[in-house]
């Protein structure tokens, strides 16, 4: 009984990391694009932005949003 409660419980954790991973991702992958892509978006406020700040920026994200996927895929917990 107990470890059927265990494990339900690991389960339900796995599933609420690989969300929460796979969510991140998308957001900070969007944002990746937004930067690279702000002048194709025509968002001016980003466009205003330095523009080596913005590709750094826009580069990091890409970096961390392609590891939270990876995390999230794996699903190594």
């Amino acid at each position: 009984m107990q470890e059927s409660f265990r494990d339900r419980q690991k389960k339900g954790y796995i599933l609420m990391r690989v969300t929460y991973d796979l969510a991140m991702a998308l957001i900070i992958l969007g944002m990746a694009v937004v930067m690279f892509f702000a002048e194709r978006l025509k968002i001016q406020r980003i466009m205003d932005l330095d523009d080596t700040g913005r590709y750094l920026f826009g580069g990091v994200c890409l970096l961390y949003g392609g590891f939270r996927l990876y995390r999230g895929i794996k699903r190594d917990y």
